[in-house]
This record gives structure tokens, sequence and C-alpha cells, in this order.
């Protein structure tokens, strides 16, 4: 629980440097790439790279659902749920 709380206080301060940041619908071009949507039972932690205005941060999330070239992942902060789409190589499985 430590760790969680270590974690949303580093949220929210990057927060503080701007909104969550998200591909775009160019970017993810759904229109011709296939997309992927995990039932929870699926869904893999993983840890992420996300930015809020110009600020990264590297959060615990979970894949929740995917292009060939992107990651949609929710993750936590206090007791609200953040989803954004991020490149696919800004996240890692996290196999703890």
């Amino acid at each position: 629980m430590l760790d969680m709380q270590s974690q949303w206080s580093s949220i929210r301060e990057v927060a503080k440097h701007g909104p969550l940041q998200s591909l775009t619908e160019r970017e993810l071009n759904l229109s011709e790439q296939p997309l992927t949507i995990y039932p929870y039972a699926l869904q893999r932690r993983v840890r992420a790279w996300v930015r809020f205005g110009p600020e990264s941060i590297r959060v615990d999330a979970r894949l929740v659902r995917s292009t060939p070239l992107a990651a949609g992942i929710e993750f936590r902060c206090d007791q609200v749920t953040l989803r954004c789409w991020v490149w696919g190589n800004a996240v890692t499985v996290d196999d703890n």
C-alpha cells in the first residue's frame, strides 16, 4: 500500500503540469488498425510511461486494449481511474 501511496503522490505532483496526454485519433488510425479489447480476466499488469502536459512519469497500469502499435491503459490515482492511449513501446509487462 505504501508503494501505491507514493505513486499517487508522484502522479499528483506531475499532474500539476498539465492534463493527461493520449494519442490522437489520427495516430491510432482505428479505421484501419485492428483493435483488441481485453476482458478483465485477460488484462495484464504493465508499467507504462504517460505524460501530464510536458512531464512524464512511469505508472503501474492495466492493459485494457491494444492495436498493433498502441496500448490503451488504465491506472489509478487516489479514487480516480485514468485512461489513455500510449505507444506500445512505452509499455512493459509487469511480471510481478
